[in-house]
């Protein structure tokens, strides 16, 4: 019995090192092309004949076509308004179906849900000619716009956190004299850390990996680009041979602050979506 325990974990372990090298090989490869001393975009061998760091020099300093600093900057820009827009709509729309009861609650919460089964870009055509008819395309503040505007759909996760918070401390604040504004900043607030961290690294994650609404909204205003339209535009015909290693280093480094947050909030993130998952 215990030999079969034995060998039965044994392939669980090795299906678990194959999944995982095989998730793990693409990113290597990005990795290693980004040091690769040879240009273009095809070569007859996995393993680099020289590596150089001049595709991380270059991406920053040869400006004549792109600008990935500036891409960079437009991106952390929007990325941080949109998450901080779409934080306080997820917060406040959840807390309130939370803990109101009010007229039509429920029909709301059924729209919401069948609505936000439909992917964003199914709407770019009509939010493109509503920005346009308001002259406000090619900005950085129609992309905040775009992202936080139906962040609120998304309420059903952080409702799910907040209903796990008993009600009872909610009325005994009330009873000591607390207003709604005062239970909900000072006792509810502090208790949903993690689902704070939650919502702030889902709505900014958004953003930063966007592809399809930049390419939509910004058409050819190259300084308003973002990192994710930046990074495709270098793989375009007539820029491959030159900037694929370079496109493979701004990979790279895009991939960082992303790795860096989860790493760091991984605890948080993990009890948010599992509080979630309770309620």
């Amino acid at each position: 019995m215990r030999f079969r325990k034995h060998v039965k974990n044994f392939f669980a372990h090795l299906l678990l090192v194959i999944l995982s090298i095989i998730w793990l090989f693409p990113v290597f490869w990005v990795v290693i092309t980004s040091f690769r001393g040879e240009k273009g975009s095809f070569v007859p061998y996995f393993w680099p004949e020289s590596f150089t760091i001049d595709n991380y020099v270059k991406l920053f300093t040869d400006t004549k076509q792109f600008y990935y600093a500036k891409w960079f900057m437009n991106t952390f820009i929007v990325a941080v308004c949109s998450c901080i827009l779409s934080t306080f709509y997820v917060l406040g729309i959840s807390y309130s179906v939370s803990r109101m009861r009010f007229k039509m609650r429920r029909p709301f919460m059924n729209v919401a849900l069948i609505l936000g089964m439909f992917p964003g870009f199914m709407s770019m055509i009509a939010v493109y000619y509503i920005l346009k008819g308001l002259n406000m395309t090619q900005s950085l503040l129609s992309l905040i716009l775009v992202y936080s505007a139906g962040a609120g759909l998304s309420f059903y996760i952080a409702k799910g956190f907040f209903d796990t918070i008993p009600k009872s401390i909610d009325e005994a604040a009330w009873i000591d004299g607390a207003s709604k504004w005062q239970v909900f900043t000072k006792i509810t607030i502090p208790l949903s850390r993690p689902m704070i961290i939650y919502t702030v690294l889902t709505s900014f994650l958004a953003p930063w990996t966007d592809y399809i609404f930049v390419s939509v909204i910004m058409g050819d205003n190259y300084d308003k680009y973002t990192i994710a339209l930046g990074l495709y535009k270098m793989l375009e015909r007539e820029f491959i041979v030159t900037w694929y290693n370079r496109f493979a280093a701004g990979a790279v480094i895009v991939s960082i602050p992303i790795a860096a947050l989860f790493m760091i909030m991984q605890r948080y993130y993990a009890e948010g979506v599992a509080g979630s998952i309770k309620g």
